[in-house]
């Protein structure tokens, strides 16, 4: 079980599409707008749950198309969240950022990344610590998973927050965000030159 909970805490640590995005959200629009698209990313990290353990997702990840589908919609879903907080509270020319990354956002970003997939797989069928109930195994794991989650992304938007906080000038701020939106764009390069 505490190996589990280390890779948990890991795995959910580091950097990627969730959480960077979360603090770049929390940096560009503050903690109130922060906690619904943080929410939005924990229903949709259960549902993955859900779909992994219940064997839907395999079932639909099994077709290669699918899964390079749901990998070009999850990157261009997160090139789209990285427009949205580079451009965050600025004015370019007919583009004004006016409603911020919300519950929804976050959901469907959880519900379409094959990476959540792929990590939500290797968590529920590796690291067997309970083999004489799949039930109870798969219920601890459930909850010791969820509850790193939700505390390594609070921390994530903490940090998002205070550099919102920390009242930068315009043009600081505007790095900070274009900081979070390349960080973004990394990770979509490397997930599709995963391929």
């Amino acid at each position: 079980m505490l190996v589990f909970a280390t890779v948990s805490f890991l795995m959910f640590v580091t950097p990627g599409p969730g959480v960077l995005s979360l603090a770049g959200v929390g940096a560009a629009f503050g903690w109130r707008q922060g906690l619904l698209y943080m929410t939005g990313l924990f229903l949709g990290h259960v549902i993955v749950s859900v779909a992994v353990i219940t064997g839907l997702a395999a079932i639909l990840l099994a077709e290669p198309v699918v899964r390079t589908i749901l990998l070009f919609l999850s990157a261009a879903y997160l090139g789209y969240l990285a427009f949205r907080i580079a451009l965050a509270g600025s004015k370019i020319s007919f583009i004004e950022m006016i409603k911020a990354p919300g519950f929804m956002t976050g959901m469907t970003l959880q519900f379409i990344n094959p990476k959540a997939y792929a990590v939500h797989t290797t968590f529920f069928t590796g690291f067997a610590f309970y083999p004489d109930s799949f039930t109870i195994e798969i219920s601890l794991k459930f909850l010791i998973m969820n509850f790193i989650w939700i505390i390594l992304h609070l921390a994530w938007l903490y940090a998002g927050c205070k550099i919102h906080e920390l009242n930068l000038s315009s043009s600081a701020q505007k790095w900070v965000n274009l900081l979070m939106a390349a960080s973004l764009c990394g990770i979509i390069v490397l997930s599709i030159g995963s391929i």
